[in-house]
């Protein structure tokens, strides 16, 4: 096993931040390509990470405190985050991701003692028994998958421009 606590958190603090830098200020077609019909764009990915540090992450980790396996996990609908479009900009919703973000991680280091709590069960709708540390896990997980996601989608924006260079550009290969 590679996880430590500490590492997860180093991943997650860094996520608002790499983001933000990343994303912000940057033009309108960058923010809403997206890889065809039925996928997320930019902005789609960073609601949905929003979504996730309201409804998922922290509130699953309470219930498996909480309940252990005698009761499942609410579900989380992963794409909740299209039933409703906000008119915030990208730099607002950055900034409310980043301030979840850090509440969410100053209350997992109130919640978790790594050497009581990681090996703790609850019991997820779909997958059934998890641990506490597998869902710490996943979370740090999920935060590179949607990084990738971001870099993927913005790099195929231009997967025609590029001409034959395609051929060096793994990231337009997939």
């Amino acid at each position: 096993m590679n996880f430590t606590m500490n590492e997860a958190v180093e991943v997650l603090e860094r996520t608002p931040q790499s983001l933000e830098y990343f994303l912000s200020g940057l033009s309108t077609g960058w923010l809403t390509c997206n890889e065809g019909e039925g996928t997320w764009n930019v902005t789609e990915v960073i609601e949905h990470l929003i979504d996730a540090e309201n409804t998922n992450w922290i509130p699953r980790l309470e219930f498996l405190l909480q309940e252990g396996e005698s009761k499942p996990f609410p579900p989380f609908d992963r794409y909740a985050h299209l039933n409703g479009k906000s008119e915030k900009t990208i730099e607002q919703k950055l900034l409310e991701f980043k301030a979840l973000r850090t509440q969410n991680i100053a209350k997992l280091k109130e919640l978790i003692d790594p050497g009581v709590h990681l090996e703790l069960t609850g019991l997820h709708p779909a997958f059934g028994v998890v641990k506490a540390r597998e869902l710490i896990s996943t979370w740090a997980v999920h935060d590179l998958t949607h990084i990738a996601q971001i870099v993927r989608v913005m790099a195929k924006r231009y997967r025609a421009d590029v001409g034959p260079w395609t051929e060096y550009l793994g990231i337009l290969k997939r």
